[in-house]
């Protein structure tokens, strides 16, 4: 059977995580479980995670030899040895905090991008990598419009960084998915249950 991690170990390395699992308040806000079963060197990225949970988590991407990264919150990324996640919509607590501290130590900084608009946020910024969506539908925004494969990939052509692919992005699809994504993002789209 194949699986999103099978399918990410045929991806070139581009100095970011190939997997990034991401918790959702509705569809996964406890991915302690989830992050249990990824392979080393994937990315957890924890939004909106009770405060024991967060803990929890970060003990097991230690174990595991995982990345965390924490959505919208520098000072708690920092407080956990994470990396930030910058959300394309809205700003983040303790971003000038972050950006100085990655200027000592290496610090993962990935910015969520929907258009051209986050896209240039992520190279002021200096980002890492970008989470690029939605590419595909998805279950987070049901109705919304997708970018599909062809315009995710003109887009990602801009980025001028690496681009992970999210959205709707599955075991189904991700073969879709253009040459250029650096990696995959999913809630559910590991082949575990959501929630699991």
């Amino acid at each position: 059977m194949r699986t999103l991690e099978a399918l990410a170990r045929r991806l070139k390395p581009r100095g970011v995580p190939k997997l990034f699992l991401l918790s959702d308040p509705a569809r996964l806000p406890d991915p302690r479980a989830a992050a249990a079963r990824l392979p080393p060197g994937a990315a957890v990225l924890a939004r909106g995670l009770a405060p024991a949970v967060l803990a929890g988590l970060a003990a097991i991407v230690r174990r595991r030899r995982l990345l965390l990264l924490v959505a919208g919150d520098g000072r708690l990324a920092l407080r956990h040895g994470a990396g930030l996640h910058v959300p394309d919509r809205r700003t983040s607590a303790a971003l000038l905090p972050f950006l100085l501290a990655r200027q000592r130590r290496p610090l993962l900084l990935t910015v969520a991008a929907h258009g051209r608009a986050g896209l240039a946020r992520a190279r002021r910024l200096g980002a890492d990598a970008v989470l690029l969506s939605p590419v595909f539908p998805t279950a987070s925004h049901p109705g919304a419009a997708t970018l599909g494969p062809l315009r995710w990939a003109a887009l990602a052509a801009r980025a001028g960084r690496p681009v992970v692919a999210l959205g709707g992005v599955g075991v189904a699809n991700a073969g879709r998915l253009p040459r250029r994504a650096a990696g995959f993002a999913a809630i559910s789209g590991f082949g575990h249950p959501p929630g699991a």
